[in-house]
């Protein structure tokens, strides 16, 4: 009798041992399965959008300003400046200006910078932007929209817009903002902006938003100021064109709406010390 209880519970000491190693061996396996996997996934995270141009659309013919990018400041056009300031930026790859008039090519060819010729037909920045891209030799993740009247224009925002978007990888489009002074709430030509809890935009207006029932500027409220400068996902500037306009762009005049009232995602970047 005791041989066979020794033998019974020496059976059974092995049949634990082996599942306890089988158990062992799965959650190992497991382990290693995730590890794998996550290293996987931050490597394609790494890479996501990675490369990136400046665009800088810039025309002669503007109704409000003819030939404003060719302004003399301090000694230099206001496109130089813009390019220069914008040179400035590490997350850009490539910067081009992109112009249907041949004295803005003409000039940005003397100070150094790549130019792409495009057509008239251009009705914004953001259409001739999409022209650029295509004629572009290389081809690029991220288009980042930069205006020609920007010669004080920080690097930073420029590295931050596309930082953000390359983080958010539901976005198509990405901006700026930074605060809103109370002697600019109801400037028309200050364009507000109002963003969620996870840093996408709700919407863009000229009017104050939010609006509060005493239609006074609250102090401690912090009202968000846009700054003119987007970047894109290319293979949205791509669709972007071919959007009709919408009603909310239409009413309120900003191109920014025509994205949010198809549906897509919008990331904003907060600069808390731009130059506006």
């Amino acid at each position: 009798m005791s041989v066979c209880s020794s033998s019974s519970s020496s059976s059974s000491s092995s049949s634990s041992t082996g599942k306890a190693w089988i158990v062992h061996s799965i959650l190992a396996g497991t382990a290693i399965a995730v590890a794998i996997g996550a290293r996987a996934y931050l490597g394609r995270a790494r890479k996501f959008r990675t490369r990136v141009v400046g665009i800088i659309p810039a025309r002669y013919a503007s109704s409000r300003f003819e030939g404003k990018p060719l302004v003399h400041i301090l000694g230099k056009p206001m496109i130089q400046r813009t390019w220069e300031r914008s040179k400035l930026a590490t997350t850009l790859d490539h910067l081009v200006v992109a112009t249907d008039d041949e004295k803005i090519a003409e000039c940005c060819r003397g100070f150094g910078a790549d130019v792409i010729m495009t057509s008239e037909s251009c009705q914004n920045g953001t259409e001739r932007c999409n022209e650029a891209l295509e004629k572009l030799e290389k081809k690029y993740d991220i288009v980042v929209n930069i205006q020609g009247d920007e010669p004080l224009i920080e690097p930073e925002i420029i590295d931050g817009i596309v930082k953000a978007l390359q983080a958010a990888p539901d976005a198509v489009f990405s901006t700026a903002v930074t605060s809103l002074k109370p002697e600019d709430a109801f400037d028309p030509n200050r364009v507000k902006c109002v963003v969620d809890n996870r840093g996408y935009a709700i919407y863009f207006s000229r009017g104050l938003i939010p609006f509060n029932k005493s239609a006074k500027v609250n102090p401690q409220f912090p009202y968000m100021l846009h700054l003119g400068i987007q970047s894109y996902d290319s293979k949205f500037l791509q669709i972007y064109p071919k959007l009709q306009p919408t009603p909310l762009q239409l009413e309120e005049d900003l191109e920014q709406l025509k994205v949010l009232e198809n549906g897509y995602k919008m990331k904003v970047w907060q600069e808390s010390y731009a130059t506006v």
